[in-house]
């Protein structure tokens, strides 16, 4: 890739991330990664097609966005990923684990950088709600929070144009 490539990278978030993302750069926290697709996501899933690797690596994003949602109770209980298209050069994988789509970022994400937010809506609440309570005991492995995860799952997050931030969060 020349030093002008741009990845589509989908970073979790939550609404209070979205109330402070037109002025200030979002950061992830150091723990917490964003997803692309990757060589490894690749490898991985050779039989699929480039809409299914980004689905692959958008539906991650959403999965961590419940750890953010775990870590913050005060947070609308709605999952919300946020895609951006960044220089290639400000992302690098996370790891080298096969199917891995993990990247970390080298530069904060600016507003001018989303492409597209995509929030749960309203009815799925109670759902993530109890998905963010099971989400630490689910990737140890527990098989009854495992199932409780994958329901949030069952709802799939609405697509808003970045223009539409402000009557997303439902401002004038």
């Amino acid at each position: 890739m020349g030093s002008d490539a741009v990845s589509r990278v989908y970073l979790p978030a939550t609404l209070a991330t979205l109330r402070r993302l037109r002025t200030e750069p979002y950061e992830l926290p150091t723990d917490v990664h964003a997803h692309a697709v990757t060589p490894a996501l690749r490898e991985w899933y050779a039989e699929g097609d480039e809409e299914e690797l980004e689905y692959v690596a958008f539906t991650r994003a959403a999965q961590e966005s419940l750890v953010l949602l775990h870590r913050d109770p005060e947070a609308p209980r709605r999952r919300v990923v946020i895609a951006a298209d960044l220089p290639a050069a400000v992302t690098t994988r996370a790891d080298d684990d096969l199917g891995s789509s993990a990247v970390c970022l080298a530069a904060p994400v600016a507003f001018t950088q989303v492409a597209a937010i995509h929030v749960d809506d309203a009815a799925a609440e109670p759902d993530v709600r109890a998905a963010a309570e099971a989400v630490v005991a689910a990737t140890a492995g527990d098989a009854d929070a495992q199932f409780t995860v994958s329901t949030a799952e069952d709802h799939e997050l609405l697509w808003y144009d970045p223009s539409e931030l402000d009557e997303l969060l439902g401002r004038p």
